[in-house]
């Protein structure tokens, strides 16, 4: 299964909306997509508590206390929200791009570089799962560096 996403609209910055800060992860599932008035009923407050250098922040979500941090991306990352694409042009035309189950498009809607996450029963530290899988993105980039001449030598000969 395969399929595309266009980032074209994100490429110039000013065609799709800047969301940083105001995207949230919350441990819950909610089984609605569409628009609603979350600002209405999800009101954060930041609280005193600061844990390993980041204040916490205070929430309820359907009666129960969450507890959050608002955090950057790394540097070099953004974060999108993505849209299935519309299969017509702005002349009504069907454009190239397939718009079938096996191969869906996506299109860049918004872009973040700060989001706020939340913890149920604990105060976000940084031990928590998602600031460890940011952990990832230099593990990887250290795999995929090409690897140099100077490299092989250094490991075949020790360094001497």
């Amino acid at each position: 299964m395969g399929g595309t996403i266009d980032f074209s609209a994100a490429a110039d910055g000013t065609s799709i909306a800047n969301l940083s800060s105001q995207v949230h992860q919350v441990p819950c599932c909610i089984r609605f997509d569409g628009p609603a008035q979350v600002s209405n009923y999800f009101k954060p407050k930041s609280s005193e508590v600061e844990v390993d250098g980041v204040r916490t922040e205070e929430a309820h979500f359907r009666g129960r206390k969450l507890q959050g941090a608002t955090i950057s991306l790394p540097s070099g990352y953004s974060g999108y929200v993505l849209g299935q694409a519309s299969n017509r042009n702005a002349n009504g035309k069907r454009k190239a791009c397939s718009d079938t189950e096996d191969h869906p498009c996506w299109v860049a809607k918004a872009k973040f570089d700060k989001m706020t996450y939340w913890n149920h029963d604990s105060l976000p530290s940084k031990d928590d799962t998602i600031l460890r899988s940011f952990h990832w993105f230099s593990i990887a980039e250290a795999l995929h560096k090409p690897v140099t001449v100077e490299d092989l030598v250094a490991v075949t000969d020790g360094g001497m």
